[in-house]
């Protein structure tokens, strides 16, 4: 795993001013080097030519001795830096190899460059990974990058004024000084509603991310960018045909997940695994080769915020070794700042301080962990994807009938069914978002003291919708989670807590094999009445005590509202609250209801006061300059 940086100059010049004196060219890229040294602590490495500059930090996993980057082929015309691991780069290499290339390294980055001379644009339709790589080819000057399918690494570009910039992430842009800071008010709305940076444009004006399935190219000549898609995520849920065919899926899925499970298992360096207790990680950990395994949790003893003992209870039965990290509430608010500072943009997920200890634990005994991200998006595993089983008789009443009893419902006090009548009376395409959903576009416009015309979640999603129109409700969720929610929060903070260590996550079941398996997979396979992830759950069976094959997901449980309402809590967010970054942003008004309903249990009130609290400390960590009393 890596960290990689550069830029391509439309105006080759040998300093670029800044505001105190001129930087070199060298100082820029060193400096972009080393905003993302934390992904690659071993070793560095440039290369320049008078109009393009790459960057390259590099974490050994894979021939350690060899494959330094950036890396040139044999003319020295094509340069590559590669962030990732290729899974089938000895398969690629024979065939490369047959078709009369030569290589002169033992790793995977050199099977993308000739990679690239065979099949070029291509060229990840061929891949089986986890990347992010740019390929400069200095004699035509075009810059070509691509994204692996999921969205696990990422890759964030720049066009500035004169200048193209790129980095593994954002903090590896900010250095460039043809980039000038400034918050994109857009993003700020959309974070509010989906608790995530929900665009391809991120907080930061002028820099996008390249989404998942996704390629560029850059032109220098015209200064010209093209983005094109090589993979999106559909789903072709077969029919159902007796009980044999469930045998034969479970038989499928389960000889699929072990196989990839041991592809990623590949590497020259121990590799460990994250373990929870439940049935997604829980089954990697009994598929995977290695011995050790780590979990953390909150409190003491057996309870919905700490999975040690359960953990620990998987790890003995496996003949694994086991390590837990019990996090204390200092602990956890001492390093909120940290986290938000690796994860470059505004996470409402609370879950990612628990990722942050839970890979720091993990660091100090091993350079590679896998773990069980994708799981639910896959196969079903999300309990709201039951919902629309539970909603299938109350929607056979007339739209009309639905809407009027909503209506009433609304005006309600909050009580058992509210929830349901309301809900039951929307079309999936309204009710649903993605896994969080937390202020409406006219609580943002309620709580927000200026906004921009940002589209309401809806509207931004009606695209995806049309596209998965044809597939059950369940399914719908599920793609749209597969496209936003799963890069956009889970794979997000997966890739930064680790890196954040220095560590490699690897995610087994978001596997190009596993998606083509599951992607046919019967939706009443995946929710049967309102078990969720249910064939999974089967193959998961084989290999796990009931225990943890049945086992409702957690998935790194924060007290929230334990820590919102403490001594300490509540003094922490007084604090951010009255800070000068939110009287510029917030309605004072709005950000009292909030302070007023934190702890008790009103909806989602806890989850929407943290998504405010994250954007504000983060704010004041990427733009004190504005924040300054």
């Amino acid at each position: 795993m890596c960290g990689i940086c550069g830029f391509i100059e439309n105006n080759v010049q040998k300093t670029i001013p800044v505001s105190e004196a001129p930087l070199s060219r060298e100082q820029v890229l060193e400096k972009m080097m080393i905003a993302l040294v934390h992904r690659g602590p071993d070793q560095g490495n440039c290369w320049m030519s008078e109009t393009a500059a790459l960057g390259f930090r590099r974490l050994s996993i894979i021939d350690l001795e060899g494959s330094m980057q950036p890396m040139a082929n044999e003319t020295g015309n094509l340069i590559l830096v590669f962030n990732g691991e290729i899974y089938n780069y000895q398969e690629l290499r024979r065939e490369l190899l047959a078709a009369g290339h030569r290589f002169s390294t033992q790793g995977d980055s050199e099977v993308l460059l000739h990679g690239y001379e065979q099949w070029g644009e291509h060229l990840p339709e061929h891949l089986r990974g986890m990347f992010a790589f740019a390929i400069w080819d200095e004699q035509n000057e075009r810059l070509y990058a691509a994204r692996d399918p999921f969205g696990i690494k990422p890759f964030y570009y720049a066009p500035t004024d004169g200048q193209f910039v790129f980095a593994s992430e954002i903090k590896g842009i900010l250095p460039h000084p043809s980039y000038k800071k400034k918050l994109n008010q857009e993003a700020l709305e959309q974070y509010l509603s989906f608790q995530y940076s929900a665009l391809e444009k991120t907080f930061f004006q002028g820099i996008r991310q390249l989404k998942p399935g996704h390629f560029l190219t850059y032109n220098r000549k015209s200064a010209s960018l093209e983005l094109n898609p090589y993979f999106v995520p559909t789903l072709h849920p077969q029919s159902l045909n007796g009980k044999k065919q469930e045998e034969e899926w479970i038989s499928r899925l389960d000889q699929t997940i072990e196989n990839s499970v041991k592809t990623h298992m590949a590497a020259d360096v121990e590799v460990g695994a994250f373990l929870s207790g439940g049935v997604d990680s829980g089954l990697v950990a009994a598929e995977f080769t290695g011995t050790k395994t780590f979990t953390v949790g909150f409190g003491k003893g057996q309870s919905r915020y700490n999975e040690m003992p359960l953990a620990k209870e998987l790890a003995h039965e496996l003949h694994l070794s086991h390590k837990g990290k019990q996090i204390s509430e200092k602990e956890f608010w001492a390093a909120v700042p940290e986290v938000l500072y690796h994860m470059d943009e505004p996470s409402g997920d609370p879950s990612a301080v628990a990722l942050y200890f839970l890979s720091r634990e993990a660091s100090q005994q091993v350079k590679v962990v896998v773990s069980g991200e994708g799981a639910d998006e896959l196969f079903g595993g999300y309990r709201i994807y039951c919902e629309p089983n539970a909603l299938h008789l109350y929607q056979k009443l007339p739209a009309s009938l639905r809407r009027g009893i909503a209506g009433l419902a609304a005006r309600l006090p909050k009580m058992r069914g509210r929830s349901f009548l309301i809900r039951g009376s929307m079309p999936v395409e309204e009710r649903f978002i993605g896994n969080a959903n937390l202020f409406t576009a006219k609580e943002r416009r309620k709580l927000l003291k200026s906004g921009s015309d940002a589209l309401t979640p809806q509207e931004l999603l009606a695209g995806d919708y049309a596209d998965a129109g044809n597939l059950d409700d369940a399914s719908r969720m599920q793609y749209i989670d597969l496209l936003h929610w799963l890069p956009g929060d889970i794979l997000q903070k997966a890739d930064r807590m680790s890196m954040a260590h220095s560590l490699e996550l690897r995610v087994p079941y978001l596997d190009k094999e596993v998606f083509e398996a599951a992607r046919y997979l019967p939706s009443k396979y995946k929710q049967k009445k309102q078990i969720s992830k249910y064939l999974f759950r089967q193959v998961a069976a084989r290999h796990l005590p009931a225990a943890s094959s049945e086992r409702k997901k957690l998935g790194f449980p924060v007290p929230l509202g334990h820590f919102l309402t403490s001594e300490a809590g509540s003094e922490i967010l007084n604090k951010v609250f009255h800070s000068p970054a939110a009287e510029k942003f917030f309605h004072r008004d709005a950000l009292d209801e909030l302070m007023a309903g934190r702890g008790c249990g009103r909806g989602n009130t806890n989850r929407k006061l943290w998504a405010v609290y994250a954007f504000l400390v983060w704010y004041e960590i990427y733009f004190p300059e504005e924040t300054a009393v």
